[in-house]
């Protein structure tokens, strides 16, 4: 993980606003949301291993459904590149689950932080130079 400044750092916004603008540049929810907090998650590669993140806080009101218009509002975080690193062929802890095949379609990463080259950091650089622009100063 490879903090990046930004002048979205502790910037106050309307969650709506901030969703419907890094829609329009290929950010989306990042899974782990919940009421409280959660990303704005972009990949950076075609394998969708290097991802710009944007973190926030929801410091008034909730999220409770992303799809909807809702009255909550976000701190925008420290901006971050990260690169997750997926073992190849299949999941030697891997069982046969009928039910939990329908949740668990997915491997975990077996090292969600790993080495981020330089060329992914400048490319996160400039894709979040482009968002700034987007957010009214």
């Amino acid at each position: 993980m490879i903090p990046l400044s930004s002048s979205l750092e502790a910037r106050q916004q309307a969650f709506t606003d901030s969703r419907d603008w890094l829609e329009q540049h290929q950010f989306s929810l990042g899974g782990n949301w919940d009421y409280t907090n959660g990303s704005f998650d972009r990949a950076l590669d075609q394998e969708n291993k290097v991802w710009l993140r944007l973190p926030f806080q929801v410091t008034n009101g909730s999220v409770v459904d992303v799809t909807a218009d809702t009255n909550a509002i976000i701190t925008l975080g420290t901006p971050y590149v990260l690169r997750h690193e997926y073992q190849e062929g299949n999941d030697p802890e891997a069982s046969a689950r009928v039910v939990g095949a329908l949740f668990d379609q997915f491997q975990s990463p077996s090292n969600p932080d790993a080495h981020v080259d330089a060329k992914w950091i400048d490319k996160a650089k400039e894709v979040l130079r482009e968002v700034e622009k987007l957010f009214p100063q």
